[in-house]
């Protein structure tokens, strides 16, 4: 994969350029960067809204109730997760920025392993503390009714609609 190959899209101009610096240092496949609540700020590898979506619900699930079960199991959240499969493995993780906690899953093969993700994510989780802008003065609400707004305005960013 070269550096034209890669195509990243994000809902933050920030975001870009950490995401885009992952996938071409890991040879990653899939990545995709969200809020805690399963919201997307940012992906790379996949073409179709509705798969974001289910990976957004998906990664936000599985980190909340790994995190619960940490504090419940050792007082404190799991850190990341790795899951392997035949072909493809699953990273997951949960950078801090100034924006606050997010949640990054990304998808790799063998042209990539465990320890080159891991490094290459320690470098993105710096990138993206240091250009995370301040926070807002005044974070919104996040509101059920709001969400499925937000969540499309946020997929018609990424793909261009």
């Amino acid at each position: 994969m070269t550096p034209t190959d890669i195509s990243v899209t994000a809902v933050e101009r920030w975001i870009e350029s950490p995401l885009k610096q992952f996938v071409e240092d890991a040879q990653a496949l899939l990545a995709l960067l969200l809020n805690a609540s399963g919201q997307v700020l940012g992906q790379h590898g996949f073409t179709r809204a509705v798969d974001v979506m289910a990976a957004c619900a998906l990664a936000a699930a599985i980190h909340a109730s790994s995190s619960e079960l940490g504090r419940l199991m050792q007082g404190s959240p799991f850190g990341a997760l790795h899951h392997a499969g035949r072909g493809r493995q699953l990273f997951l993780a949960a950078p801090e920025t100034a924006r606050g906690t997010l949640v990054f899953l990304t998808v790799f093969d063998s042209a990539s392993s465990l320890g080159i993700v891991q490094l290459y994510f320690e470098e993105l989780r710096a990138r993206l503390a240091e250009a995370a802008p301040p926070p807002r003065s005044s974070a919104p609400v996040v509101l059920a009714q709001d969400f499925e707004s937000d969540l499309d305005r946020n997929l018609a960013l990424l793909f261009h609609r």
